[in-house]
Parts: structure tokens; C-alpha cells; sequence
């Protein structure tokens, strides 16, 4: 009996063994790889996400900017704690960013679609340590704002999806020019034109026509980046002591309409532009700094009024002065919607400059950006008074070789505002923009003057223009780092005369400024690896 269970189990075993052997002498059928395959469709960088038939680019740039006697990204001393060169002004600035691009493309039917999406990773200083200084915000600078040690945040520029011709989500709007407001500067802040660069919330459609001519129509969100500033100039201290007011707009009620004709040739570009755009304001009785009371509702509004803007861009290429050069250049008209003009990557400055007096504690100038102004009551304005802008900005782009490039740039802009010097001490009173705002204007400056009466000591005017001109260098070592550095004077040219015995903001004194034209100059630096 043990005899036989040792044979079977033997034999068990036997068989077994044989039988591994010959699995393992079986090939073995591996797991496809999928390896990830160029996509040539769309340019250089695209690859087919694995198992799709869509393409995926992830690009973005690192760059470190560092700025002398401005804000950040190339901002000129023209207000706040730079503006009134006061201690608590940071004498230089740094800011480090990271880009990351995500750019997908599927082919259809119905053409590419297309999505686009960019996010920044970045630190920088905020700026004042002053604690009446504020972000944009009203709130004062403080921790929450990750300028500490360690912080940072993330900051979102497009994100849209492009599809049989149209574009959804946040893109540059369909009234700006393809270089928005760097037709040749390195620096966010050349007035002059329109700037989306940093894209706004939009709807738009886009017709080609063949021949490089197209057409857009869109609607712009104005929420964040369209409007500058209604002012009530019948509400208490409604012109603080640096010259501008509490913001006065009401809700948003209808979108921005915008379009633009282009030619796109060999040649160059030609572009013309046209928005609209709806200013209004939310109540005739209003609070100090411009919150609502229990007599605001009942006390009714302005009628609202639309205001708009044209533009007229040019682009020169292959112009003699060697290869790649050209020549950009765009000129602005607006009334009522300011920041078709005095645009920035960010908000619309207010211009708040000190300097130095031969006879007063120090000199100032002044410029207020507004889209209207409004003063209830029968004496009043009748309604809000839309302010006019004008402006034109350019560059020449010039190579000198693969590894080094110039470019020389400017611009100028001017602001308006309805009526004639010391409206308010005239026969007009306070019934144009100017009147009503001198009027303000007087109850916190002391002793303002008829026009050409030397009984007073200033002069009423609140138009105002700016300059601006700089060069820039551009040093290319290796393909994709680029080391710049950026000259830039900014000049403010008020229309204010004389001077006046007032409170300026803190930490300057109560006393005598002499109203004057101001400049300052700033250098920036750069290195930006593209990738």
C-alpha cells in the first residue's frame, strides 16, 4: 500500500514538473507600450496625447524681472508711496514667475478645436510696508496676500476654448491688436491704447475671408477690466487731497460690444477697431467715499449713457533696416470708456506725483482717470458727463544680429474732461465736468482763483496729459534665454497752475504745493528662459 501511494505521488510530482518546464520554454506575449508619437499638425512641440487622436503642447516661460524706481513688470513712480517718494517707498522691486501653457488641438469636422490655458507661479514683493497702503483691494497689505516669506500665488491669464470660429472664456478681446500694448517694450505699463494681454471673460466670432482679411465681433465682460472710475462729485469730500474720487459705478448691466477688420499679409498688418461701452452710475445721494445710505434708493440715479472707442493699428515688417525689423503703431480715441487709453496689464492709474518747489514745501501733479463724472441736483450736471481720451503709442524693432536686439518705443495720451478752466467760479457753475469737479476740487485745496484774476492762488484744471519713451536691449545668448534691460521716463503734463495750502496724504505735511508737471525714470532688467 505505501508501495503504491509513493508511485502515485511520484508520478504526480513528475508530471508537474514537466509540465512547468514546458510553460516556461512557451513565449510569453508582453504588454503593448504605447510610446507617445509627434504630432506635426500644429508646428513644433505637439505630441498626440496616447490613446487620442488629440494633439497637447506644454510651453511656458521662467522669468525674473527686477525694477528701479518702479512696480513691478516696469510700473513708473506715478502714484502712491513711489509717487510721493516718501520712506516708506521701495527703491527697487524683484518679481519671479513661472508659465506653464497648455495648448490641446483635435481635428474635426467643423474645423480645429482648440484649448488654451496659462497659469503664472509667482512671488514678489507687494511693495510698501505703509499701512495705509492698499492692493487694489481696499484692504491694507498684510499677510493674506502671500508676500512672506515662502508664499506666493497663482495668477490665471487665458483660459478659452476655440471652436468653428469661436472663442469662448478668458482671451485677448476681439478689439485689441495682436501685440495688445507691447508693440516693442518688455514693460506692462505703455499708455497710449488698448491692453488685454492678460485676457478678459468674452464671447467672440471670427470670420476669414481669404487673402490674410478677417473679422471679429465680441462681447467683452467689463467687470474687471473695461471700466476706470465714475465719480458723484455732490457726495461729502468727493475729491480727496491727491486729487481723485470715490468710485461711483453701478452694477454691470451689459456687455462691452467690440469687433474688429484686419489685413494680415506678408507686408505687415492693418487693423480698425470699435467698442462700446455702457457708463453708469448707482446713486445721486451717496455717503463719504461713495457707500450707500439710507437715502440712496430713494434719491434716484443718473441716466446711464454709452460711451465707445475706435482704434487704428499698423504693422510694417521688412522694412530696410535688416531682417526681422518692423515697425508697430496704434492711435486711440475714446469717450467714455477711459481704458481704451490709459490701459495697463492691471488697473488704470490715477497720477499722484511730488517732486521739489521753489517756493513751496514740495511741487505736485495731479491726473484723475475716469469713464464720466456726475453732480445731483439743479446746479448740477445734468446727468453723467462722458470724459474723452485719446492716445497713440508705437516702436521700432531692430535686429542688429541672431544674438542682439533694440527696440525704441513711446506714446502719449491726453484726457479730457467737459468745460473750461474755473467752470465752477464762471458763468457755466457746476454744470460741466470741469465745473463740477473744481468745485470739488476746492473743497479741499484752499484758494482757488478766477481765470487770470490774481486773487487766488491756483488755477482749476483737471486734464492732464502723459509721455512716455524708452529703449530697451535685448541680449540672446542661446536659443530660448533672452536677457533684457529697459530704460523708461515717464512724464505727467497737469494743466493746474499755482498752488494751494492743503492736507496731502500722509505721511506729507499740511502745507503749501506748488501745482507742476512731473517726471521720473526707471530701469528694469530681465532674463526669461522660454520653453
Amino acid at each position: 500500500m505505501n508501495t503504491a501511494r509513493s508511485l502515485i505521488l511520484g508520478s504526480a510530482a513528475g508530471l508537474m514538473a514537466l509540465g512547468s518546464a514546458q510553460a516556461a520554454d512557451l513565449p510569453v506575449k508582453a504588454k503593448a507600450v504605447e510610446y507617445v508619437r509627434v504630432c506635426s499638425l500644429y508646428g513644433a512641440g505637439f505630441f498626440f496625447i496616447p490613446g487620442t487622436d488629440t494633439c497637447i503642447k506644454i510651453g511656458g516661460y521662467l522669468r525674473a524681472d527686477l525694477t528701479f524706481n518702479g512696480g513691478a513688470h516696469g510700473a513708473p513712480a506715478w502714484n502712491g508711496d513711489l509717487g510721493q517718494q516718501n520712506r516708506y517707498r521701495d527703491y527697487f522691486l524683484g518679481r519671479s514667475r513661472m508659465a506653464l501653457t497648455f495648448d490641446t488641438r483635435t481635428a474635426t469636422e467643423y474645423g480645429v478645436v482648440r484649448t488654451f490655458g496659462q497659469g503664472d507661479f509667482q512671488f514678489q514683493n507687494f511693495g510698501s510696508t505703509n499701512p495705509g497702503t492698499t492692493l487694489n483691494t481696499g484692504t491694507p497689505l498684510n499677510s493674506a496676500l502671500l508676500s512672506t516669506a515662502g508664499g506666493g500665488y497663482v495668477a490665471v491669464e487665458y483660459l478659452f476654448i476655440q471652436f468653428a470660429g469661436f472663442t469662448f472664456g478668458k482671451s485677448s478681446s476681439a478689439y485689441s491688436t495682436p501685440w495688445n500694448g507691447f508693440p516693442g517694450n518688455i514693460n506692462s505699463s505703455l499708455l497710449g491704447g488698448n491692453n488685454t494681454d492678460t485676457g478678459v471673460n468674452n464671447i467672440q466670432y471670427t470670420a476669414q475671408f481669404g487673402n490674410g482679411v478677417s473679422a471679429s465681433i465680441g462681447l467683452d465682460d467689463p467687470t474687471v477690466w473695461n471700466r476706470t472710475a465714475v465719480y458723484n462729485l455732490g457726495i461729502p469730500s468727493a475729491i480727496g487731497a491727491n486729487g481723485t474720487g470715490s468710485n461711483a459705478y453701478a452694477g454691470v448691466r451689459s456687455p462691452d460690444i467690440v469687433g474688429n477688420i484686419r489685413v494680415d499679409q506678408a507686408w505687415g498688418l492693418f487693423q480698425l477697431s470699435a467698442a462700446a461701452h455702457e457708463v453708469s452710475g448707482t446713486y445721486n445721494t451717496l455717503a463719504a467715499g461713495g457707500a450707500p445710505n439710507n437715502l440712496s434708493e430713494i434719491s434716484g440715479h443718473p441716466e446711464s449713457k454709452w460711451g465707445g472707442s475706435v482704434m487704428a493699428a499698423l504693422q510694417i515688417k521688412n522694412i530696410p533696416t535688416g531682417a526681422g525689423d518692423d515697425i508697430k503703431i496704434d492711435a486711440s480715441y475714446a469717450k467714455g470708456t477711459t481704458k481704451n487709453v490709459i490701459a495697463t496689464s492691471g488697473t488704470s492709474p490715477n497720477f499722484a506725483m511730488f517732486g521739489s518747489s521753489g517756493f513751496g514745501y514740495q511741487s505736485v501733479g495731479f491726473g484723475a482717470t475716469t469713464d464720466g463724472v456726475y453732480m445731483p441736483g439743479a446746479a448740477g450736471t445734468g446727468g453723467i458727463v462722458l470724459t474723452t481720451a485719446w492716445g497713440v503709442r508705437g516702436a521700432f524693432n531692430h535686429n542688429w544680429n541672431p544674438y542682439w536686439s533694440t527696440s525704441l518705443f513711446g506714446s502719449y495720451s491726453a484726457v479730457r474732461y467737459d468745460g473750461g478752466t474755473n467752470d465752477n467760479l464762471l458763468g457755466a457753475g457746476t454744470t460741466t465736468a470741469k465745473g463740477a469737479y473744481c468745485a470739488a476740487f476746492a473743497a479741499s485745496h484752499s484758494g482757488q482763483a478766477l481765470n487770470g484774476n490774481n486773487a487766488g492762488n491756483y488755477t482749476c484744471n483737471p486734464d492732464f496729459n502723459v509721455s512716455q519713451l524708452g529703449i530697451v536691449t535685448r541680449w540672446t545668448p542661446v536659443k530660448n534665454l533672452t536677457f533684457s534691460g529697459e530704460v523708461q521716463w515717464f512724464h505727467l503734463d497737469q494743466k493746474m497752475s499755482g498752488s494751494s495750502v492743503f492736507a496731502a496724504t500722509a505721511p506729507k505735511p499740511n502745507a503749501l504745493y506748488e501745482f507742476k508737471d512731473q517726471d521720473t525714470v526707471l530701469l528694469q532688467l530681465r532674463a526669461q528662459r522660454n520653453f
